[in-house]
């Protein structure tokens, strides 16, 4: 009151004061109001919101006592303060208690085995709590009755009366702690001694050290989970003795009742019931949750949710919490021992870990992660598609068991566990809350476990290749297909075999671009079942002449992650069976004797021992190919590519992802009507081949045994290429053309002389009705074609 300093004078007053200074950095001033009733504000010459706050009744001790708290910061503009909004009648939301306590007692958590994550988490927090304040000297640790109760959990269900008790030696509560604790619901008293314990420090007046080492080891935040406890119980009892201080030394034992039906009760302790130090949560179960008062059912619950947690618990004089948080530890002082057990238990598996990724990061969040890589995955041996191995945790307590939003679906092997403080939960404490920052969580993983793999393979390439590679390929390749953002990083980590390497010799798509000539633009690869069919291809006799590496791939899924990459350090992934992939030096050798052609094709046309097809001959050809098998053939041209094989089709859809599909279409019993039929084809042939020079030659002579000739060349090189749906269907031109060659061996007189030469033996049967057998000339000419 009488205010007569200038703005800026009372500002220096102001921030000179170290009092004021700690008294605005806290929030003690934004809760004024509440604190006390008598408030009331006015504005100062300096456009300056003040509160004044009068704590006495009397009218002549309110003047006397003027305290005042500044709710905004100062300015040093002139300017006119901004327009307040219109004054009015400040009413507080109203809730229906029973409705709300229904709600998060019924409605909030999925299963209702979680109360019990959630009670042992509300004794942990209130054995730190205690933990905190010993450490702060605020309750003494040394001498008194309480001096010897050691910190720890204790659970006991009693069958016979069909409870479970669960017992703290933690702080305990007062009676005004069970009414603001308790019988507040949504306020959580382990936030706001938290919060207390934060003020204290930032005040000067005790409770040190950071805000993150003083919440550290408190779980609740919420102030809904002790509710939890009637989804399974119709009452509940709360018995407390709090730790004795200066103020509580001589507070008695008390006890807190309730059936979750709107209304609580709190009375004295009976003297016959034993209260030490620390909480009781009594729960009397429901018939139909009897379950939980079985040793069996709750060590169960306890080692899955909280088996983790910092202090001892014990299940009817039993430790359960045996094993340590060891994500938590510095990952140079965990030994292998150590990752090997707890690999055994968080896997429930019996193997030994491949390898073992163990780090902390701090960005985006605060984060402790464990990743081991078993020997073996599951999936190869028909067990189905494995769940996720990995699960979320908070402060040492279970969030989400095989969590699927922590990493990618292609790291479904990893095994482990990730744990973040500072990770947004929903209310429930069963899910993460904030979609983006766990997205970003999961891109930082991601590129950790890449990263891991890819020092793997650069430093210890045979246990990578022998090891990881050939168990855990598949899961590489999943991820190049389904996981776009890792699709570059994770290309580096995918080995094949190459036509240069030995069977079984694994190279890098890296190693492959190293050896390429630098004229090569291009990473070629080829699909076949085995190695053997993929090195007798028709595909490889033009890379075998040029000397051109292949890559060779064997399944479905290498196709498909062909087919998805596309690209690999600036070349284009390119398959074999592609059109244009002619011979280098073929080209430069046409292209230097390009001038020569016309002599070239008319010596060709008198060459009787190697028969070549001349320009204008092929040409023709290719038309009556194309002609001839129209519904199958929708261009035929010449190549340079092939040496031994008369022909191939290009430019075709893969032959792997084609029996894939088939296999999807007639899965749900759907039948060959169902099965897309197969596309048209452009056909390559080798103008060089005898048996397109005699197909050629034929085709006048006797047309119908030429376009048979024609089918069977069209059906082989879809064998070759992979497409043949079903090979049963040349069957009867196979016999056909067998039949036809035996015929024509048995009418030359028992002539040995097979049709292998050069010629298509079976035209001879027509050409003998026209000509005498007499003709020796006839003869021999009819051999030669």
């Amino acid at each position: 009151r009488d205010v007569t300093m200038t703005s800026n004078q009372l500002g220096k007053a102001v921030t000179s004061s170290p009092w004021a200074r700690r008294l605005l950095a806290s929030s003690s001033y934004r809760q004024s109001r509440r604190r006390h009733p008598n408030v009331s504000s006015f504005r100062s010459p300096s456009s300056l919101t003040c509160y004044h706050i009068n704590t006495a009744t009397d009218q002549n001790e309110r003047r006397q006592q003027p305290q005042y708290y500044f709710s905004r910061p100062f300015s040093s503009s002139s300017s006119p303060p901004p327009e307040q909004p219109p004054q009015g009648d400040e009413i507080e939301f109203q809730a229906e208690t029973r409705q709300l306590l229904d709600i998060v007692t019924h409605s909030l958590y999925t299963d209702k085995e979680v109360f019990l994550r959630e009670l042992v988490s509300n004794a942990s927090d209130a054995l730190e709590k205690l933990r905190h304040l010993q450490t702060a000297g605020e309750i003494s640790s040394d001498g008194g009755d309480d001096a010897a109760i050691p910190l720890e959990i204790r659970i006991t269900t009693d069958e016979a009366a069909n409870t479970l008790t669960i017992s703290d030696t933690g702080i305990g509560m007062t009676r005004d702690d069970m009414v603001s604790n308790l019988g507040t619901i949504a306020r959580s008293g382990s936030k706001a001694f938290v919060q207390e314990m934060n003020m204290k420090s930032q005040l000067g007046g005790g409770g040190g050290g950071t805000d993150a080492a003083i919440g550290q080891g408190i779980i609740g935040k919420f102030g809904v989970g002790f509710y939890s406890g009637f989804m399974v119980a119709d009452r509940v009892d709360v018995r407390s003795k709090p730790a004795a201080n200066a103020t509580t030394a001589d507070a008695p034992p008390l006890v807190w009742s309730s059936t979750g039906s709107g209304s609580y009760t709190i009375s004295p302790l009976p003297d016959a019931v034993r209260q030490d130090r620390g909480s009781s949560i009594v729960l009397h179960l429901r018939p139909e949750c009897s379950d939980y008062a079985n040793e069996s059912t709750v060590e169960k619950i306890l080692k899955r949710y909280s088996n983790f947690v910092g202090y001892p618990i014990y299940l009817n004089g039993n430790r359960v919490n045996t094993l340590d948080a060891i994500w938590l530890h510095d990952p140079k002082s965990v030994s292998q021992d150590t990752h090997a057990a707890f690999y055994k238990y968080i896997s429930h598996m019996y193997d030994e870990p491949l390898d073992t990724l163990h780090f902390r990061m701090d960005a985006p969040l605060d984060i402790k992660a464990l990743f081991y890589i078993p020997s073996f995955h599951q999936e190869k041996y028909g067990m189905g598609r494995m769940e996720p191995g990995v699960s979320l945790y908070c402060r040492k307590v279970l969030i989400e068991s095989k969590s699927p939003d922590i990493l990618p679906e292609w790291c479904r092997f990893v095994k482990g566990v990730v744990d973040s403080e500072d990770l947004p939960l929903s209310i429930s404490r069963e899910k993460p809350q904030d979609t983006k920052l766990v997205g970003k969580m999961r891109k930082a993983l991601t590129r950790k476990i890449i990263s891991h793999l890819a020092t793997m393979a650069k430093k210890d390439t045979e246990k990578y290749k022998t090891e990881f590679y050939r168990e855990y390929g598949f899961f590489l390749k999943e991820g190049v297909c389904q996981d776009y953002e890792s699709q570059k990083p994770l290309s580096k980590l995918l080995y094949f075999e190459t036509s240069k390497g030995m069977a079984g010799e694994l190279v890098s798509l890296d190693e492959y671009v190293s050896r390429c000539p630098p004229e090569q633009k291009d990473i070629y690869y080829l699909y076949a079942p085995s190695r053997e069919l993929a090195l007798q291809s028709p595909y490889m006799e033009g890379f075998a002449k040029s000397n051109r590496e292949v890559v060779f791939i064997y399944t479905a899924i290498d196709d498909f992650v062909m087919a998805n990459l596309k690209t690999f350090e600036g070349r284009n992934l390119t398959s074999a069976d592609r059109s244009g992939i002619d011979d280098a030096s073929t080209k430069d050798k046409d292209k230097q004797n390009d001038d020569k052609t016309k002599d070239d094709d008319e010596s060709n046309s008198t060459n009787t021992t190697n028969p070549k097809l001349t320009t204008t001959e092929a040409d023709q050809f290719c038309a009556w190919f194309q002609t001839t098998l129209s519904a199958k053939v929708s261009q035929c041209r010449t190549t340079d590519r092939l040496t031994s094989s008369p022909a191939v089709v290009t430019d075709n859809e893969s032959g792997a992802m084609r029996r894939m599909m088939r296999m999807v279409e007639t899965s749900d019993g759907g039948g060959e009507f169902n099965v897309t039929p197969l596309p048209k084809q452009t056909v390559e042939i080798n103008p060089e081949h005898e048996i397109i020079v005699g197909m050629h030659r034929l085709k006048e002579r006797d047309p119908v045994l030429a376009k048979v000739l024609a089918e069977q060349v069209l059906d082989n090189c879809l064998v070759a290429a992979g497409l043949l749906d079903d090979g049963r269907s040349m069957l009867p031109r196979l016999n056909d053309l067998m039949l036809c060659i035996v015929k024509s061996n048995s009418d030359q007189d028992g002539n040995s002389e097979s049709c292998g030469d050069g010629s298509s033996s079976a035209s001879s049967s027509k050409e003998k009705e026209e000509k005498t057998a007499d003709d020796a000339t006839t003869t021999d000419e009819t051999k030669k074609e």
